[in-house]
Order: C-alpha cells, then structure tokens, then sequence
C-alpha cells in the first residue's frame, strides 16, 4: 500500500489494520456461503497464518463479530459460527417481516437520490447475478440491498436485528436456492428481481405503504421457498400388494 509521494505506508500502521479488515470481510463471506457452517470452529490459528496476523487483533475481530451475530462465544471453548436450530428459525420466520416491514417503510420516508442509486447500483448486480446463476454472488447481493434499505431507514434500534437476521436469511438462501433448475425456482428468481425494482421504485416515491407491501410480498415469495425444501412431498411408492410382481417375490 503506498502513500499519496509514493512511499510505502508504514508496515506496523496501514497494513495490519487493512488485513484486520480482509479478514472481516472474508470471515463475514465465508459465513453467510455456508463455506463455515452453522457450528463450526472458527480456528484462530489457521487465520494468523492465512493473514499475516497476531492472535489478539484476531480475537478482538471475532468479539466484533459476536456482537454481530456471526460467531458464538462460550466461555473456555473455542469461537464458533452461529448455529442455526428449529427455535432460531421459528423465530426467524416471526420476525423477519416485522423488521423487513419497518425498517423498508422508514427508508422511504427517508431516501435521498443518492440512496436510490447506491440501491439501483447493488441491484444491478443482483441482477448480474441471478442471470449468470452465480449463487455466491446472489446471495451477496440480496444481503447487501437490504442492509442498504437499512442503512437508508436510519434507525439504531432497528439496524442490529436487521444485521442479525439477513446473516440466517443468508445462509438459508444458500442452502434453499442452491439448485434453481426447475421451472418454478427460476420463476421465483425472476420474480424476485421484479420486486427489487419496484421496491426501489416505491421508496423513490417516498410510498410507504407501497413498500411495506412489496417487502411483505417479498418474503412471502422467500418463505414460500424455503417450506418448499424443508419439507418436499414424499416419494411415490407403490403399494398395490395385489401386483403379480410383488406377490412373485414374497413367495
């Protein structure tokens, strides 16, 4: 990393504090793919030598994250990524259309023109993303246009348990969206991105009520999906025991 003349910026200075953030950023990544699964260990001394860092600013980095919702800290065991159990997705599907409702409805009494671009400009890459069928990046991006709307709501009490829900959101996205190869996912899919824009739409109106539906309608389509997977119909299994076949082989 060099300085405005040129120089390299002091070792001890700028570059640990940019791989404190590499490493953030990668550790926040790995989470919400699923590359660190719900429960696993987070190895502190496999990331001291992935990035060049000392133990104590990992440590720190890794209460940050607790904080965030990311990692689950106990005392005398080793840090691990947040589980994800029955209760907590009972809980998730309760309230996720609470926070999503509100904090979309004040973004809309807030947005700037500047706010709807930055929206517009992560959309695009949402959009990139569902077209390319790159998972990775549409989960990125979907987490990213929310935390956004969140941002542009500017609500202190709100913004944590947005940033705690979009990291299971994430993760179940991950798992529920990871084969788009029938007819109806990738309808689903579309239409997400149909409602992306008219939500930004909504909120560039400074609509309201327009919003809280859309992001409502929004989730609906999301935990339509997610029932889905969880719980596909059954395998068709004959059992017509009068069958010649089957008669054969019980004698």
């Amino acid at each position: 990393m060099k300085g405005t003349g040129g120089e390299s910026a002091p070792a001890d200075v700028a570059q640990p504090a940019d791989r404190k953030s590499a490493l953030g950023d990668a550790l926040r990544r790995r989470i919400v793919n699923m590359e660190l699964v719900p429960g696993a260990l987070i190895d502190e001394a496999a990331l001291a030598d992935e990035f060049g860092m000392s133990r104590p600013p990992i440590r720190e980095l890794i209460r940050q994250m607790a904080a965030e919702g990311y990692i689950e800290l106990e005392p005398n065991r080793a840090p691990r990524v947040t589980s994800m159990s029955f209760q907590s997705l009972r809980s998730f599907f309760i309230a996720a259309p609470v926070i999503y409702i509100a904090t979309t409805q004040l973004a809309a009494l807030n947005a700037t023109p500047d706010d709807i671009a930055r929206l517009r400009t992560i959309q695009a890459h949402f959009r990139a993303a569902i077209e390319s069928g790159n998972v990775a990046n549409r989960v990125i991006y979907n987490d990213e246009f929310h935390l956004e709307i969140g941002r542009i709501a500017q609500n202190d009490y709100l913004m944590p348990s947005l940033r705690r829900l979009l990291i299971d959101h994430a993760r179940l996205g991950k798992m529920f969206y990871r084969y788009p190869s029938t007819d109806t996912m990738q309808h689903t899919l579309e239409s997400a991105v149909v409602q992306h824009d008219q939500i930004i739409d909504a909120l560039e109106r400074q609509d309201a009520d327009a919003a809280g539906q859309l992001v409502r309608d929004h989730f609906e389509l999301s935990r339509r999906r997610m029932t889905e997977y969880a719980a596909p119909q059954g395998m068709a299994v004959s059992v017509n025991l009068g069958d010649p076949v089957l008669a054969q082989d019980r004698r």
